[in-house]
């Protein structure tokens, strides 16, 4: 007899999902989304995709490709726009803030870790090493996103441009990325093959069985767009952001350290075209040149401390505000860990505010403008810039990290060599970040008790 081959049973699709078991599931992300914004895409695609079947691929993706549009950090935004899909703006609110929240606390403490200890020798040990594997992980970064944004010769162009304008005319990076943008806008319209570049997401088809927000699945009705809501919640965002903002003019007054790192990370949060490495070199310009919150070198070891944590990289604000509030004083001189945790605390809100604002208010409105090259094409420009921008911030890393007494005091061969063997680790071997940092660490103390 003959047998007809039968279609393999697909699982029936889970059940709804409470706001009880998402809360557990977005706190505990946080706790464990390391690895930078692929490693926590990553994680979020095998939970929510694969294991739980709380979202299917194509809608993963949808909503993936359009946070890739916005600034700010693309996984927070993507883990509040799930959250805000399944449990409207309060799901939203809960799964963005639970991704940041944890690494807020960690960061505090990291930071208090570091002014109080600082100039332990073993602390100065692990920081010696740690370092020069920071230079070389944002030279990786420059790579991983030149690799895709430098697609024709016009693109590397841009770069150059970039890189020459900030390295040589210390061009301020709002108006790199606004120059960008005017040639990625007009540019497509004299050249679109240029600044089309595609992309796409392999695998796209791939199924995991049914899932609670199928491909088919109509979107719920706080996800279809409504002029009202639009403007509620953007008059919501506004009128938070002024309140916040109005509570520490009246502290301490407009100059005041902390009403001046909400106006400056609000600017930052509105210039994270590219991911945080893009973001990096403005945030130096600002908190390091412009009003010195901290220098130079702490800059590089809040980036290694950031590094070292589950969060978004842009987490390393929390680091520049403590370290600014500490150092100013904030809160006076009896209460220097008070003032740092209320300026990372600062830093953090005004940060990531714009982020939850794009989502709750946006989503709908900015996913029809998705593909199209008018909305698309500057943003492609703006990420072939910072490509030229981070790889100045990598030379500004190595001439401090490499040459810590100024170029005339001769290099430091310890520094040099694990720059190096960091350099071949990312580009040669594909060293996850934590593992090249930990063996940074050892190396450091290794060359501290072999002197």
């Amino acid at each position: 007899m003959d047998t007809v081959d039968q279609p393999p049973t697909l699982p029936p699709p889970p059940p709804a999902v409470s706001f009880a078991q998402a809360f557990a599931f977005w706190l505990r992300l946080g706790f464990v989304s390391f690895g930078g914004p692929a490693g926590q895409i990553a994680i979020m695609h095998a939970e929510l995709v694969e294991r739980r079947r709380w979202i299917s691929e194509r809608r993963f993706l949808h909503a993936l490709n359009y946070c890739m549009l916005l600034p700010g950090p693309e996984a927070q935004q993507l883990a509040t726009y799930i959250g805000w899909l399944l449990h409207r703006t309060w799901g939203g609110l809960v799964a963005g803030a639970l991704f940041v929240l944890p690494s807020l606390f960690i960061l505090v403490a990291l930071s208090w870790v570091y002014l109080r200890f600082g100039d332990v020798p073993l602390v100065a040990a692990i920081f010696h090493g740690i370092k020069p594997a920071v230079t070389a992980i944002v030279l990786h970064a420059a790579h991983r996103i030149g690799s895709r944004a430098l697609r024709n010769r016009w693109m590397w162009a841009i770069a150059a441009a970039a890189f020459v304008a900030i390295f040589a005319f210390d061009t301020p990076f709002p108006a790199i990325v606004a120059v960008a943008a005017c040639v990625g806008h007009f540019g497509a319209k004299r050249a679109p093959h240029v600044f089309a570049l595609g992309g796409g997401h392999a695998g796209a088809n791939r199924g995991y069985g049914p899932a609670l927000i199928d491909d088919d699945t109509p979107p719920p009705p706080h996800a279809r767009f409504s002029r009202p809501r639009l403007l509620r919640v953007l008059a919501a965002g506004a009128g938070l952001w002024a309140l916040a903002m109005a509570a520490l003019v009246a502290t301490a007054g407009p100059e005041g350290v902390l009403a001046q790192m909400g106006w400056f990370f609000t600017k930052a949060a509105l210039l994270t075209f590219g991911g945080a490495y893009a973001v990096l070199p403005y945030v130096y310009q600002g908190a390091v040149e412009t009003h010195g919150w901290l220098s130079g070198p702490q800059m590089i070891d809040g980036l290694a401390l950031g590094e070292t944590t589950p969060g978004p990289l842009i987490m390393v604000v929390a680091f520049v505000g403590f370290v600014g509030g500490w150092t100013r004083q904030v809160m006076g001189p009896d209460a220097l860990f008070l003032g740092g945790a209320l300026a990372a605390t600062v830093a953090t809100f005004f940060t990531f505010l714009p982020s939850f604002v794009f989502i709750l208010a946006g989503g709908p409105l900015v996913e029809s403008t998705h593909g199209k090259l008018g909305f698309t094409a500057p943003l492609s420009a703006i990420t072939a810039a910072v490509v030229g921008v981070i790889v100045n911030l990598a030379l500004f890393f190595a001439g401090h990290v490499l040459w810590p007494r100024g170029f005339g005091a001769g290099l430091d061969g310890t520094a040099a060599a694990i720059a190096f063997a960091s350099a071949v680790a990312l580009f040669r071997y594909k060293v996850g970040v934590l593992p090249l940092l930990a063996g940074a660490a050892c190396a450091g103390l290794a060359a501290r008790f072999l002197a």
